[in-house]
């Protein structure tokens, strides 16, 4: 259990109130004198994220309010955790079962601090969770909490054998098997993208391999981009766009996140991670534009730059998840700008051809307050992958659509797989808000688990 929640049932718990800006005057109406007079006189307007303490006769701090505004943030709830005293404290249990879950939800992300390299102030108030959904809110928080630290991780410690290390220690907590193909490996298995993407580093590339659940369940498969720092290799990056590839591995670190949550909650799944780890440097031996290789699909591929490397590992990996035909196959990528520029920092695009996915993802987003957004999978654009000398270009011809192209490139190398979904993330929050700290961020995994709960069951629901 996280440290941010208290075990103790001994200790009497205050009681935070969670208050719209339309009901704030009902909701004081219903205090005591002391309370409500001291609301008032406070001028509190129970705008997003507004606190405050109520004080009882003595003086002393009972109760703490918290606003949510017009309701625009679904975590502001838990925007009170660093500004309450210390003790323990639980939300009003008059509060819809819905309304619990996300404040107590909020109360972990917005208390979440990476401390590794600093002393970081955390929450000195404890969050006594409701006994029916404990195990439940913890397990979410444990999954983005550990995206979250591989991706604030800075390179220097986070590099292909600081990803594995993290992926093995995983694995051995929920007892799983895990394999992996390190360097030259890679080229006996045909995995010559991942390779050629990570040859140019001394931290030398490989593809983490972990299985978990049993052998019968229904089939389950997770592609992470583990790109642990990319300078863009030959098609050099600017300095500013290199200042933020700590995080292209944020992908690798979701699917470790989301695999977190499925262990944890025992799900009853066959569970498979796939997680390619390199560095894309600059070297002699650094793969060139215009460069032509053989995937492990038997597919050719061209470089059509260097910086769009990400695609080539997952391609790889992807058709080694193809080879089983999963019943549900996802991959989780930062990969690129393009997304950002269609749909900002906050809300990742997804790519699927299976319409019924589509809706469950899309249902499970809106429950569990994990915004994604479906974009198409434009036929007409798979012709901009030709290429006059292989089978297909890593980048296409035109500079437009690059995260549908992208998409499209991907699919090709899932072939037997029915069901398949692939996510463009961000991996990043670039501005504080309630729920969500500046900097790793988790996308769209909450509402992965929801909708893998719903199908196959959650023991923690």
């Amino acid at each position: 259990m996280l440290d941010l929640f208290s075990q103790d049932t001994t200790e009497n718990a205050r009681k935070i109130f969670v208050v719209s800006e339309s009901d704030v005057q009902n909701w004081r109406k219903d205090l005591p004198e002391i309370q409500a007079q001291w609301a008032e006189g406070a001028n509190f307007k129970a705008s997003t994220g507004d606190v405050l303490l109520l004080p009882d006769e003595t003086g002393g701090i009972v109760a703490a309010a918290v606003g949510t505004g017009k309701g625009e943030e679904a975590f502001a709830p838990g925007a009170i955790a660093h500004k309450l005293p210390e003790g323990v404290w639980q939300y009003d249990p008059a509060l819809s079962q819905v309304a619990l879950k996300r404040a107590c939800l909020g109360f972990a992300l917005h208390g979440y601090r990476f401390g590794r390299y600093r002393t970081d102030k955390k929450p000195k108030a404890m969050l006594r969770l409701p006994e029916d959904i404990a195990d439940h809110i913890d397990n979410l928080a444990q999954g983005v909490f550990l995206a979250r630290d591989l991706i604030n991780t800075p390179p220097n410690d986070m590099g292909p054998d600081e990803l594995e290390e993290a992926a093995l220690a995983l694995a051995k907590t929920h007892k799983a098997e895990a394999a992996v193909t390190r360097d030259a490996e890679l080229l006996e298995r045909d995995l010559t993208l991942i390779y050629t993407v990570g040859q140019a580093s001394d931290r030398r590339p490989r593809l983490i391999d972990i299985t978990w659940g049993r052998s019968d369940a229904p089939k389950v498969t997770l592609v992470g981009k583990g790109v642990c720092f990319d300078s863009g290799g030959l098609d050099l990056k600017p300095s500013s766009g290199m200042a933020l590839m700590k995080k292209d591995m944020g992908g690798a670190a979701n699917v470790l996140g989301l695999a977190a949550m499925i262990m944890g909650a025992g799900i009853d799944v066959r569970l498979r991670v796939l997680v390619p780890a390199v560095e894309n440097s600059v070297g002699s031996n650094a793969f060139r534009t215009s460069d032509v290789y053989t995937s492990k699909k038997g597919l050719t591929v061209e470089i059509g730059n260097t910086d769009a490397e990400g695609r080539l590992i997952l391609a790889d990996a992807l058709a080694i998840a193809d080879e089983e035909e999963p019943e549900l196959l996802i991959d989780m990528a930062t990969l690129t700008g393009a997304a950002r520029s269609a749909l900002g920092p906050d809300v990742p695009p997804f790519y699927t051809s299976d319409e019924n996915l589509a809706g469950e993802i899309a249902a499970h987003s809106n429950e569990a307050a994990d915004p994604v957004w479906r974009m198409p999978l434009v036929p007409a654009y798979d012709k901009w992958l030709d290429s006059s000398v292989a089978d297909l270009s890593s980048t296409g011809s035109l500079p437009m659509a690059g995260s549908i192209t992208a998409a499209l490139f991907l699919k090709r190398f899932v072939t037997k797989t029915a069901s398949y979904v692939h996510f463009d993330i961000y991996g990043w929050a670039n501005r504080a808000r309630p729920g969500k700290p500046l900097g790793g961020e988790a996308h769209g995994i909450r509402a992965l688990f929801s909708l893998l709960a719903d199908r196959y069951g959650d023991s923690n629901s």
